[in-house]
């Protein structure tokens, strides 16, 4: 009788075995470039997730196909197509920023091939895309946490805002935080306008001083924010400044030096602060893995639209149906991620919670947190 066991046993797994097959997922990501410091974290943390779980739970394995798009709209759309027409891929992780995040799902949504961002805030991403899914919180939500903390918390009436010109992820936090702020009460003196790639902002800098706002609200990514930061004391404008994610990465503070002390931001997770045993098993391996115990939200960001997509798949009887996938997606319902408990809407949006930082001797430390 065991004879027998055994050699059901045997021809059982070797049915598995033939039957198990390799199903890609594509990944665009900024791996050079001037908001490389975004893309690299983020793939690290898909790459981590990958190694905890690199099968469904049917056998199938999953290899990841990751394109640099150099942070540029046109690399971009050139890996997208790739990734779908040539790659096959049934699903697609990235590509950080919201402008580029945009013009993936774009093309991705004609070919019905579902995309999950990391972290691209703006609201209207999901508008009207069937395949659009996101696992960070919206700038309507970010924008309000900054209103509400610096109004309600801090006291601060008055601000000066600083728009990047160029990015919709600055255009679109402005407009959540402009809105959430001044109805607290709170008056906005000015809006500045930049464009990415500045180098020079003392004209900025010497006009915010005559103006004399309680606080600076920057809705930057690191590059500029860190230059203004230490522009501003250099010409002896010591006020309050505060961002969203686009500044929650070591670059900034690398770049931004001691200018940068006191700087606040808000972020999707602090590893300080592991909301569930899972976060906290993640943060180890993690640790384990590289050596690091300090790990970026945005290295959590990434893990978790790996560990969503995967959970979809495994939901579904053909884990390569790419609309199959997309609907799962979409019935993420409290989700044990690695930077808290997520859940998505029918439009793709996440609901979720966020962190406030501040930068003390040099390091982004966690200062409160805000549930939705």
């Amino acid at each position: 009788m065991n004879k027998v066991l055994n050699i059901v046993l045997v021809a059982s797994l070797a049915s598995v075995s033939i039957s198990a097959k390799e199903i890609k997922i594509g990944a665009v990501m900024p791996m050079s470039g001037p908001i490389a410091a975004y893309g690299q974290v983020a793939d690290l943390g898909v790459k981590l997730a990958h190694k905890l779980q690199p099968t469904l739970k049917n056998g199938d394995t999953i290899k990841i196909i990751l394109l640099d798009n150099k942070g540029d709209k046109v690399e971009t759309a050139n890996a997208t197509t790739r990734l779908i027409s040539s790659d096959k891929v049934v699903a697609i992780l990235g590509a950080l920023t919201s402008t580029n995040t945009a013009q993936v799902i774009a093309i991705a949504d004609k070919k019905k091939i579902p995309v999950i961002a990391p972290v691209a805030t703006l609201d209207k991403l999901t508008a009207r895309r069937t395949y659009a899914n996101r696992v960070c919180f919206t700038d309507s939500f970010q924008g309000e946490v900054v209103a509400s903390y610096a109004y309600n918390t801090l006291g601060l009436k008055t601000a000066v805002v600083i728009i990047d010109q160029a990015q919709v992820y600055s255009l679109g936090l402005t407009k959540a935080f402009q809105k959430a702020f001044t109805k607290l009460g709170g008056k906005i003196l000015k809006k500045m306008k930049i464009t990415s790639g500045d180098k020079d902002f003392k004209a900025v800098v010497s006009q915010i001083k005559r103006i004399n706002p309680d606080f600076l609200f920057l809705p930057l990514y690191h590059p500029e924010a860190s230059m203004i930061a230490r522009q501003s004391k250099q010409l002896g404008l010591n006020k309050p400044m505060f961002s969203g994610d686009g500044v929650a990465n070591q670059t900034f503070i690398d770049l931004g030096g001691k200018s940068v002390e006191g700087y606040m931001f808000t972020d999707f997770f602090d590893y300080t602060n592991p909301p569930s045993k899972r976060s906290a098993e993640f943060v180890a391996f993690h640790e384990k893995e590289t050596g690091n115990k300090s790990l970026n939200s945005f290295v959590a960001l990434g893990a978790d639209t790996y560990n969503v997509l995967i959970a979809a798949m495994n939901r579904c009887e053909d884990p390569s149906d790419s609309v199959c996938i997309n609907k799962e997606i979409k019935n993420t319902n409290n989700f044990d991620g690695v930077s808290g408990t997520i859940s998505i809407n029918k439009h793709g949006d996440a609901t979720r919670s966020a962190v406030i930082k501040v930068i003390k001797n040099g390091v982004a430390v966690f200062k409160d947190a805000v549930k939705p």
